[in-house]
């Protein structure tokens, strides 16, 4: 079976299941809960908070040239009116002498996955959640440091960050208009602190809801493989931007900004895989891969910053 139809074959024997797939659709697990091996492990909505030492990780970033270069083919792909906002990614190295599993045990994240010795996300970014018939998508768009003075009012005050913000939500709505009816945005930018290792960030968040028939449970791959990938790391509009996206990055995403969850048989909860550590041939060398959005008033040297402080271990 398919990806699709292997989904639907769970949902419709309500046999809890967990899943994880690529970016691209490309690779995929899903797997029966009961047989899940020890090799994948999760948690979500777990915030227990380890000690990691300061300074844990050295990173690496491509240098500011690289990505100057990629930011202005973004630019110029808004300029001539082919995308109005592009989730733009990098990879940096990073060195550590802790393994993925080490890295996965330390760290406190809302959603937490170690796979199979190849990777390690810890996301606060929700993709669905389904319960008693309602879908939900949480869209994150606005990064702040949060010991910046005033820093909520500034983040939300930002004319670029609204502007980026309710582009996502307007696009998540459309999503869940392809799979449910009576889609409203239930809370518009709301803000949450995450931690981010040695500093704490402000995101900020809203809430998009539609109503599903009581039999959405069959149709679970239907849901998924309409709505993926996910609008919050692609931009919008979605196919177009997904074309510049496969042009202009220099690596394949794979795994990361695809999705993982977990169907309980009654419910579903799944993560973008963002803040995402991925396993390299070089002994005590990791890739991070992280990224932001950028629209026609981005600055690139904002942007350039944000990548980096998005590596870092909660």
């Amino acid at each position: 079976m398919n990806l699709q139809a292997t989904l639907n074959h769970f949902g419709t024997k309500k046999e809890p299941f967990f899943f994880c797939i690529s970016y691209d659709l490309k690779n995929w697990n899903v797997t029966s809960l009961k047989e899940l091996p020890k090799n994948i492990q999760f948690s979500f909505d777990n915030f227990e908070k380890k000690l990691i030492k300061k300074k844990l990780i050295k990173k690496i970033p491509i240098s500011f040239d690289e990505y100057k270069d990629k930011f202005n083919t973004v630019i110029e792909e808004i300029e001539a009116g082919n995308t109005y906002l592009l989730n733009l990614t990098s990879q940096t190295t990073i060195n550590t002498n802790l393994s993925l599993l080490d890295i996965y045990n330390l760290s406190s994240a809302k959603y937490k996955l170690y796979y199979q010795d190849k990777f390690v996300s810890f996301s606060p970014e929700t993709f669905i959640k389904i319960s008693n018939d309602k879908i939900y998508t949480f869209p994150m768009k606005g990064t702040i440091d949060a010991s910046i003075n005033f820093a909520e009012k500034k983040i939300l005050e930002n004319q670029k960050e609204l502007a980026e913000h309710t582009m996502i939500v307007d696009l998540l709505r459309n999503d869940l208009n392809i799979v449910s009816k009576n889609v409203k945005v239930e809370k518009f930018r709301y803000i949450e602190e995450i931690d981010a290792g040695e500093k704490n960030l402000l995101q900020v968040s809203s809430i998009v809801s539609g109503e599903l028939e009581n039999n959405w449970h069959s149709k679970i791959g239907d849901i998924l493989i309409n709505i993926l990938p996910a609008g919050s790391i692609t931009g919008t509009p979605k196919k177009k931007t997904i074309e510049i996206i496969e042009k202009i990055e220099s690596y394949e995403r794979d795994f990361f900004t695809g999705i993982w969850g977990v169907y309980d048989g009654i419910s579903l909860n799944s993560a973008v895989l963002i803040r995402f550590i991925e396993k390299t041939e070089i002994s005590n060398n990791f890739i991070y891969k992280s990224g932001g959005g950028i629209t026609i008033e981005s600055d690139i040297f904002d942007e350039y910053n944000e990548m980096i402080d998005k590596v870092y271990i909660p």
